[in-house]
C-alpha cells in the first residue's frame, strides 16, 4: 500500500527530510547558545559597571592579557598625560554613527609605567590621513576613572592592522605596539574614560556598552525547533496525500475499464 515511498522520487525526499531534522535542531542550539552568550555578557557588564574601582595595578600590568571576567570592569589611576606621544585610531564610529577617531593619550603613573586612555571621540578633518582637531589633554597631575578593555587584536575585532599609516595613526589599541613607540612599560589593556567628564568641546564620551536587550536568539531557537518537528509531521502529511491521489486514481482507472469491455 505504501510502495511508492520507495521510488526515487520518495526516497531522495526523505532524504532531504532527514537531513534537514538535525541541521534544523543544530541550528536552533547555536541560537540558543547565543542567547546564553549575550545574558552571561549583560549580566558581567553590569556586575563590573556597579563594582567600586579598583587601582589599575591591582588588575592588569605590562604584558598581561585582560581576561574576560575583567572586561569593562572599572579602575582607576592617577598621573600625567603624556600629549607628546598620543596617538588617534583610525575609523571609529560616535554615538550617533558618524565616523571619525577615537583619542588615545598616555597617561604616566608615578612608577614611570604608562596606561592607555581611550579619551573618547572626535571627528575627522577633511583629509583622513591628516591628524584631526584633538582638544588637549588636561596638565599636571589627574585621577582618571573608567573601564578597562582588553588589548585590541585583528583576530579580535576584525580590523586590519595596516602599515603606512600617517604619523601617529593606529588602527587598534594595543599596549604592546605603544610601548615599543613610547619606549617606556604600558600597562596591558586600556581605560575608556567616563571620569572626569570633558569639558565643553572635549572629545565625546565613549557609549556605556549595551546590557539591557538580549537580542532575538531565543526567540529564533524556537523557531528552528518548531521547523525541525514540522518536518516529519509534513512528510507523513505528504504521505497520506500521495496514498489517497493514488486510490482516487486506482478507483477512476478501475471505473473506466468495465465500460470500455462493454
Amino acid at each position: 500500500m505504501y510502495r511508492f515511498v520507495l521510488t526515487r522520487q520518495w526516497v531522495c525526499l526523505t532524504l532531504v527530510a532527514l537531513a534537514l531534522i538535525p541541521a534544523m535542531i543544530k541550528l536552533g542550539f547555536w541560537q540558543f547558545h547565543r542567547h546564553e552568550h549575550r545574558v552571561a555578557q549583560n549580566e558581567l557588564i553590569d556586575t563590573n559597571l556597579r563594582a567600586q574601582p579598583a587601582p589599575v595595578t591591582e588588575v592588569t600590568s605590562p604584558g598581561h592579557l585582560v581576561p574576560r571576567a575583567d572586561y569593562w570592569r572599572a579602575v582607576t589611576a592617577t598621573g600625567t598625560y603624556d600629549s607628546a606621544h598620543e596617538v588617534v585610531v583610525r575609523m571609529r564610529t560616535s554615538g550617533d554613527d558618524k565616523v571619525g577617531f577615537h583619542v588615545v593619550t598616555p597617561l604616566v603613573l608615578a612608577d614611570g609605567r604608562a596606561l592607555l586612555v581611550n579619551r573618547g571621540w572626535v571627528p575627522g578633518g577633511d583629509d583622513p590621513r591628516t591628524y584631526p582637531p584633538v582638544p588637549a589633554a588636561p596638565s599636571g597631575e589627574v585621577t582618571v576613572t573608567g573601564r578597562l578593555k582588553a588589548d585590541e587584536t585583528s583576530g579580535g575585532s576584525g580590523i586590519k592592522d595596516r602599515k603606512g599609516l600617517p604619523d601617529r595613526q593606529v588602527m587598534l589599541i594595543n599596549s604592546g605596539q605603544q610601548a615599543e613607540s613610547l619606549g617606556r612599560a604600558v600597562l596591558g589593556g586600556y581605560l575608556e574614560l567616563t571620569a572626569p567628564a570633558p569639558p565643553e568641546g572635549g572629545p565625546e564620551p565613549i557609549p556605556e556598552p549595551d546590557h539591557d536587550s538580549i537580542g532575538a536568539h531565543m526567540a529564533y531557537a524556537v523557531q528552528w525547533w518548531l521547523f525541525a518537528s514540522a518536518v516529519p509531521v509534513g512528510w507523513i502529511v505528504l504521505v497520506r496525500r500521495e496514498k489517497r491521489d493514488r486510490a482516487e486514481a486506482a478507483a477512476a482507472a478501475a471505473g473506466r475499464e468495465p465500460a470500455t469491455a462493454a
